[in-house]
């Protein structure tokens, strides 16, 4: 029986990596357990639905190489459905959240399987012109509320008995599901159906001539951040109370992207902190006005520019680990 060859260089690799990992997911677990104690808690769940979203993104870009302009489609109809279940249909949050994610999964399901029949540039506009036809048809929609929304969304009881009108529970609640989400996308990148989406980003060619049908795999990973994004956004919905036309606007998109890139692309804390900084600056800066997006597009120049890994790229890479 042949014995099995490991490259001891490779294990040390692995296991530096995961102990990178570890270190990160611990001192970013340890920030957001302690932050609603010392910064407003609904401007942290802002940020945890948002670094979601991002790192839902970040999952079809960072590794298979798919750039998509339409994922305000996923987290926007997400959340219109989230909160007319919870509004009208007076179900519970947790089934309310599931209703908009299956929402998200339907509609990546059919958005990937026509985008994914082109590359490069032609799928980024097939996603956004889908994303496009989509936010006219919620404006035109009787149950979206047109121009207004859905307001007053209930936050209800989850499962029943845990009261989410009060902050800190509805808090540590969304904190739950954003950890949860981001071990499961942890764990996608490092199994081996993450290795071939890796190995698509890398060489699709090389990857059809091993036998692998990438379509399948791409489609799968899009529908994965669809539905990734559509939980942020259900989410969402319930802790703001409200969906709204913005959340399906191509801005939105195009922010989700910004968060991407200046947090650090293909990176796993990376779209975390460009969530951080985002929401950050929109919340902070809000005195300032439309100015508030020069200073946003300035800082992305910069990023481009100056730190082309992004914020956490740059980290990795002085430190010279895996983050």
């Amino acid at each position: 029986m042949m014995e099995r060859v490991v490259d001891p260089l490779l294990g040390q690799k692995r296991r530096e990596a995961s102990l990178s990992f570890a270190i990160g997911f611990a001192v970013l677990a340890g920030f957001f357990a302690a932050a609603p104690f010392v910064m407003y808690p609904v401007f942290l769940m802002q940020v945890l639905c948002f670094a979601l979203f991002a790192c839902a993104f970040n999952l079809l870009i960072g590794y298979v190489g798919l750039l998509s302009f339409g994922h305000a489609l996923f987290f926007g109809w997400a959340a219109y459905v989230g909160a007319h279940a919870a509004k009208v249909w007076h179900l519970t949050p947790e089934l309310a959240i599931l209703a908009g994610t299956a929402t998200a999964a339907v509609l990546g399901l059919v958005a990937g399987a026509l985008a994914i029949r082109r590359q490069g540039i032609y799928f980024s506009m097939i996603t956004l012109a889908l994303a496009q036809m989509m936010y006219f048809f919620a404006l035109q929609a009787p149950f979206t509320g047109g121009e207004d929304g859905i307001q007053a969304v209930p936050r209800g009881y989850l499962f029943g008995f845990v009261d989410l009108s009060d902050a800190t529970k509805m808090y540590f609640t969304v904190l739950a599901i954003f950890i949860a989400s981001f071990l499961l996308i942890y764990r996608i990148i490092h199994s081996p159906f993450g290795e071939v989406l890796k190995a698509i980003r890398e060489n699709e060619n090389r990857a059809i001539s091993l036998g692998y049908k990438t379509e399948r795999y791409k489609l799968v990973a899009f529908v994965l951040s669809a539905t990734l994004a559509g939980l942020a956004g259900a989410t969402k919905a319930i802790v703001f109370q409200l969906a709204s036309l913005t959340d399906v606007h191509w801005a939105t998109s195009g922010e989700v992207v910004l968060m991407t890139l200046v947090g650090g692309l293909g990176t796993v804390f990376g779209p975390i902190a460009g969530a951080f900084v985002i929401v950050a600056m929109q919340n902070y800066l809000a005195g300032f006005g439309q100015w508030v997006t020069v200073i946003q597009g300035v800082i992305f120049v910069l990023c481009v520019l100056l730190f082309r890994r992004g914020i956490v790229g740059e980290i990795a890479h002085a430190l010279r680990i895996r983050l």
